[in-house]
């Protein structure tokens, strides 16, 4: 089972910046699949946080988190990010990356975790003062 990487949680205040890293096995070439950040909140739903596909530097961002968030990716690496910006509290929980089952759209699947087949184990975001 293919198995993605995540690092770079924490805490982090109100207002802060964090980075997250997903690193992705090498075997996995990046453009021909979507890598997307999901996170999952205290009673809430797993919700679609961004996507990038690295074929053509398309970018997808849930709507809590425009404005806010950005994904990238270092193809050298074969590792995609996540730079969170102005972080609040509502944003804390498990961030997790994945890998789509193939390649697609960001727009229409990048935020449909149906879609992913591979997963990391997920990092942990706190927001605290």
């Amino acid at each position: 089972q293919l198995q993605l990487r995540e690092s770079g949680g924490g805490s982090v205040p109100p207002g802060g910046t964090l980075r997250l890293s997903c690193e992705v096995p090498s075997e996995v070439a990046l453009d021909f699949y979507l890598i997307s950040w999901f996170r999952e909140r205290p009673g809430k739903e797993r919700e679609g946080v961004s996507c990038i596909n690295s074929a053509d530097s398309t970018r997808t961002y849930g709507d809590a988190v425009k404005g806010r968030f950005t994904t990238s990716v270092d193809r050298a690496k074969n590792t995609v990010y996540l730079d969170m910006n102005n972080v609040k509290f509502d944003d804390a929980g498990v961030y997790f990356c994945a890998k789509s089952m193939r390649f697609a759209r960001c727009e229409f699947y990048g935020l449909n975790y149906s879609r992913f087949n591979s997963w990391g184990q997920g990092t942990r975001v706190t927001v605290a003062s």
